[in-house]
């Protein structure tokens, strides 16, 4: 009998870090919405409340192949140092369904969230936007810096955090990503400035009021999938162009959108997936903010492991 964890695939961070540059993982997410991949189509994740946190179990089918993260959530982690997600990631055999690796899913999670992000943001963004506000300190908040620089020359970060040493020591980390960028510890007021918004927090209620955003920028929101929580106010949802990943999750994840929908500042039918994004069935807006709300879905792990084998 063929021992299956002889014969599998071990692959760390680092050689995540190695193989698959932040570029890399932006252009394979493009390449797959506009092959026409659909997200409404993606397997269901399963979300299970444990103590001290969430376990999620996120499979997916793309392309041939087939793969399954198991994520944990444990929002008391922070403060013992630790990462607020981690996961592992199994690679399986697309015909035979046997395991064939298993990635650091932590590490593809780090990376696939932000290019996520800048996939959609190249197609809204305008051309010239190079100034941006994030808020969190945490290791998404950094990434972002690196997502963003990847497909707009950043002329300025301002990273915005409740604690001011994590916010400084960010920072720091976030400028070997964007070299030429001032990157400074910014206020909730900066938003006013903003070509481009990042929310990466665990905020359970908005960050900023819509009327410090300007009609043409671009923000993302990524901070939670679930339903209580919201990092923009209903106000900003409703007169923007809003981005889901797909209704489906858009309407029952999406605390931000659920939140909008719930006062009557958006309606169902307003929302856009990145399959009418991607397609073309739907063009970026350009006379009001355009939002990216992301929950995280399985086939986005999926692609961008691939390129890590």
């Amino acid at each position: 009998m063929p021992d299956v964890i002889a014969d599998l695939t071990l692959i760390g961070a680092q050689t995540i870090a190695d193989r698959v540059s932040m570029a890399a993982a932006i252009d394979e997410l493009q390449r797959v919405l506009r092959a026409g991949f659909d997200p409404e189509e993606d397997l269901p994740r399963g979300i299970l409340d444990v103590p001290n946190g969430q376990l999620l179990l996120m499979p997916a089918a793309v392309d041939g192949a087939v793969g399954q993260k198991f994520a944990t959530v444990a929002p008391g982690n922070p403060a013992r140092g630790l990462e607020r997600i981690q996961a592992l990631y199994i690679l399986l055999d697309g015909t035979t369904l046997a395991p064939t690796a298993i990635l650091d899913g932590t590490a593809l999670t780090s990376l696939r969230t932000p290019a996520v992000s800048a996939a959609c943001v190249d197609l809204l963004a305008n051309p010239d936007a190079g100034d941006a506000v994030i808020f969190g300190t945490g290791p998404q908040a950094v990434r972002h810096v690196e997502a963003l620089q990847a497909i707009r020359p950043l002329r300025s970060v301002e990273l915005i955090g409740r604690n001011t040493e994590r916010a400084a020591a960010a920072v720091d980390e976030a400028r070997q990503y964007a070299p030429d960028a001032r990157i400074t510890v910014g206020t909730p007021d900066a938003v006013y400035d903003a070509d481009l918004i990042v929310c990466a927090t665990t905020a359970s209620d908005p960050l900023f009021a819509s009327d410090l955003v300007r009609d043409d920028a671009t923000i993302v929101a990524i901070g939670s999938h679930e339903p209580q929580k919201a990092e923009l106010d209903p106000a900003l949802v409703g007169r923007s162009q809003v981005i889901v990943e797909s209704r489906r999750v858009g309407t029952s994840e999406a605390g931000d959108v659920i939140r909008a929908l719930e006062a009557g500042t958006l309606q169902d039918a307003d929302l856009v997936t990145m399959h009418d994004l991607f397609t073309g069935a739907v063009a970026p807006a350009t006379d009001r903010p355009r939002i990216v709300k992301t929950c995280g879905m399985g086939w986005q792990d999926l692609a961008t492991a691939r390129l890590a084998i």
